[in-house]
């Protein structure tokens, strides 16, 4: 090989060992790596987390509600410990406790064909949440005698959340004879809030009797309440003697409004519509009464 041709392969062989050293030089360079990367367009960054002091809300920007509440002070006498009777009794948390009530649900005036009458509609109980002892009663006056009265004492047993149970007795007086019967029956709240009462009773001579009644209290306001009330009265035979015949004797339905002046006094206005039926019916025209009536009413509820 001639002198040039070995002085030209032996510069492109260093050529190429100079550019190899110089490409792994820059590789391993952090200061030269950092600047051909800034020349690019960085990426977004997160921002950075809020010191406590950025978390805490400046009191400009409380509300006032929140601006003007003050905490309570700690307790400054822890309670010991107490047996559970004295518990209860302080917290008035006790499941065990009897109570009792007496509610007037009508007390109230009507315009009969017969002529003015005083109505009424009680019930008063006394025990704990699971047994009761119940009286009930209702009637009408008119003219100063006594009509269809009657009252219901009952041992009440709640079985279900809504429901009790009730047994007991009921006496019939006012017109005609008196009657005693022996009761057992079911009261609660059916679904969409109707207060339902079902009792059946058995009494002397084999005379059954059943005694269906629901209710409804529609809300307006806190204070004005319209209460729909429908009550209804079969006899599975006739008794002449206090003019009642078999089957559905009698029918009573009731629109009422009241305004609860007090939760415990609440006066109300209303109208009853109110027909027997079968033999009963029958018998009231024999004695030249009507036997269907729609009655205008005004009365008072209350109770305590």
């Amino acid at each position: 090989m001639t002198p040039r041709p070995r002085l030209i392969l032996f510069c492109g062989v260093f050529g190429v060992m100079a550019a190899s050293f110089a490409l792994g030089q820059e590789s391993q360079d952090p200061a030269s790596h950092h600047d051909h990367s800034s020349s690019q367009v960085s990426a977004p960054q997160p921002p950075a987390a809020p010191t406590p002091a950025d978390a805490q809300t400046p009191a400009d920007a409380q509300t006032p509600s929140e601006a003007a509440h003050v905490p309570p002070d700690p307790p400054q006498h822890p309670m010991g410990d107490m047996p559970y009777h004295e518990m209860s009794a302080l917290m008035q948390m006790d499941d065990a406790a009897r109570t009792a009530m007496v509610l007037f649900d009508q007390l109230e005036w009507r315009n009969t064909t017969e002529g003015n009458a005083v109505a009424w509609d009680a019930e008063a109980w006394y025990g704990g949440d699971v047994n009761k002892v119940w009286l009930r009663s209702e009637g009408e006056r008119v003219g100063g005698t006594t009509q269809g009265a009657r009252a219901d004492l009952l041992w009440d047993h709640t079985f279900a959340r809504w429901w009790s149970v009730q047994a007991g007795g009921r006496q019939d007086f006012g017109t005609g004879p008196g009657r005693t019967w022996a009761a057992i029956g079911v009261q609660g709240l059916a679904p969409y809030w109707f207060n339902t009462e079902a009792t059946f009773y058995v009494g002397e001579q084999g005379r059954t009797a059943m005694r269906l009644k629901s209710e409804y209290e529609l809300l307006f306001t806190q204070r004005l309440i319209l209460q729909p009330e429908a009550e209804a009265n079969l006899y599975g035979k006739a008794d002449p003697a206090r003019q009642l015949g078999s089957g559905l004797s009698d029918l009573e339905i009731g629109l009422r409004l009241r305004y609860e002046v007090r939760r415990e006094f609440a006066p109300y206005v209303g109208v009853v519509w109110a027909r027997s039926f079968g033999g009963t019916a029958d018998r009231i025209r024999e004695s030249g009464g009507n036997p269907s009536d729609v009655q205008f009413v005004a009365g008072l509820r209350a109770w305590f």
